[in-house]
């Protein structure tokens, strides 16, 4: 069996004397597409943080595409970065830049210029693409509604065509029917990329429309995993109530 594209061992962390996870464990394989679902402040985005480095675990071993996270100098951790989309919640877009502008930003970071001379335009309208938007290559993000924001996010995600995207809350924010259209588009994205992904949520839409496996993150540990399906008949009360 292929080794996992993101290992997570025994992982603690901590602030204080709120121990967010305790000794969390977590594989996630090559292709898959893995939800973890948890409450506000139970430590979901503080372990997307700690598997991207954004944030360092107290004891435990972190894992990516084979590489010890940790262990990382700024040079390769930077080339293992371009490896890993992130979507953040926030969508993270620069106000002042274009479409164009904003998704240009992680090629003039990673390509070298005659990289970014030959490809650039033909990358963002491919990105654009991908998320139905090539119409908004020109315009800024304060013309786009909130859903349109969110492609034009996960399109920037996309341009370096990275092997793992982590998504943090995706829907957050969204109406109903946006909220379907991102999942779907998630779905979209992981079949034709065959990216493996990890879905940080709380939108049981999001997560049953999206994941092949879904993580409960209950009291800072891995409490229980397996299909939506699986966890929605659980008799088990602590997993009921997210389905209720």
């Amino acid at each position: 069996m292929a080794a996992p594209v993101i290992e997570v061992r025994n992982v603690h962390k901590s602030f204080g004397t709120n121990y967010v996870l305790r000794n969390f464990s977590l594989n996630v394989n090559d292709g898959e597409n893995v939800a973890i679902l948890g409450k506000s402040g139970s430590g979901k985005s503080v372990l997307i943080k700690c598997i991207i480095n954004l944030m360092s675990p107290d004891d435990g071993l972190i894992k990516v595409l084979g590489e010890n996270i940790n262990e990382l100098k700024e040079e390769p951790l930077d080339v293992m970065r371009a490896r890993v989309g992130f979507l953040f919640q926030s969508n993270a877009l620069y106000d002042s830049m274009t479409v164009r502008e904003n998704l240009e930003f992680p090629l003039r970071r990673h390509w070298v210029k005659e990289q970014r001379e030959k490809g650039a335009e033909k990358a963002v309208l491919e990105a654009l693409e991908d998320v139905g938007l090539v119409h908004t290559v020109d315009m800024m993000p304060a013309e786009l509604s909130g859903g349109m924001r969110k492609r034009i996010a996960l399109a920037r995600t996309l341009i370096l065509k990275p092997d793992i995207i982590l998504y943090d809350e995706p829907t957050t924010g969204l109406d109903p029917v946006t909220a379907r259209e991102i999942s779907q588009l998630i779905l979209k994205i992981q079949n034709k990329y065959n990216a493996s992904s990890m879905i940080i949520s709380h939108d049981m839409n999001c997560i049953n429309i999206t994941a092949n496996r879904v993580v409960m993150l209950i009291d800072g540990i891995c409490y229980a995993e397996g299909t939506f399906d699986h966890l929605r008949t659980s008799p088990d009360p602590k997993i009921r109530e997210f389905f209720e």
